[in-house]
């Protein structure tokens, strides 16, 4: 993999489960049953008490003081800095700083996925689209949103049922061929895990949260851990990625940010 788009594969990975421009299927989420064979074997969750409402965070901004981490079978890099900033459903924008210096920048919108590579002098461009016949997933910006959140992959439906999995709460959902299973905490109600597989490649991606903390009315996972199996091509090992984010800051707030993005003269697309 080439180091200079590192960053950018990085980010992108974490929305890789999303089946947005696949033929002939249901929009991600909104199916209002699932299939049998999901679902066979499994005790559903008696709501009858009162529907069990899963916790997530609303916001108009957010920003975040983090740290990166990212491993693969050629790239190793620890602690990377990295500053986000989110507006919600439109842009997310970040900063990776090493040893003082910004060395990329990034403005991921609905539409496309852009990346200055500072030390280069270059940058990447990319739509979705492109990204996942990449990644063999596909990519969304609702996805990828959802995710750097700690909310739901995609929004619980009606007629979509809840299911005992050990000591979580599990919401299974089919987004096109890919089986999407989201694990929420029965005290808390917030989203603990995601594993989403895909039948026909067998690829997977597994996220989890962990060191919820207090984030004025909300819970916040101040940590995530992404774990990609991909398969290049059928007749080819597996190949894994991690992808490590950890908060020391997180901010809500209704004040617009700033999200300073420009295209250099000077710059050529890669």
């Amino acid at each position: 993999m080439n180091s200079k788009i590192l960053w950018l594969l990085a980010f992108a990975v974490l929305g890789l489960s999303s089946c947005k421009n696949r033929k002939n299927k249901a929009i991600p989420g909104t199916e209002s049953t699932q299939p049998d064979s999901l679902t066979a074997g499994l005790v559903p969750f008696d709501e009858r008490k009162g529907t069990f409402e899963i916790q997530e965070i609303d916001f108009d901004y957010l920003t975040a003081k983090s740290k990166f981490s990212f491993k693969s079978s050629k790239q190793d890099i620890d602690n990377a800095n990295i500053n986000l900033r989110v507006k919600k459903d439109s842009l997310i924008w970040f900063s990776v700083t090493a040893m003082g210096f910004e060395v990329a920048r990034g403005l991921i919108s609905p539409q496309e996925i852009v990346v200055l590579d500072k030390f280069h002098k270059d940058y990447f461009q990319f739509s979705y689209p492109q990204l996942s016949r990449q990644f063999k997933f596909d990519l969304s910006y609702a996805l990828l949103q959802s995710l750097l959140t700690g909310n739901l992959p995609f929004p619980r439906q009606p007629g979509q049922n809840l299911y005992r999995s050990g000591d979580a709460i599990l919401l299974r959902q089919n987004a096109g061929p890919i089986t999407v299973n989201s694990y929420i905490g029965e005290s808390d109600r917030k989203l603990e895990r995601v594993k989403a597989v895909d039948p026909l490649s067998q690829n997977t991606l597994s996220l989890d949260y962990t060191d919820f903390k207090q984030l004025e009315k909300y819970l916040f996972p101040f940590a995530g851990l992404i774990v990609l199996n991909t398969k290049p091509a059928p007749d080819q090992p597996f190949v894994q990625t991690e992808i490590r984010l950890e908060h020391s800051r997180v901010d809500l707030t209704k004040d617009n940010p700033g999200f300073p993005f420009s295209i250099p003269d000077s710059y050529e697309r890669k």
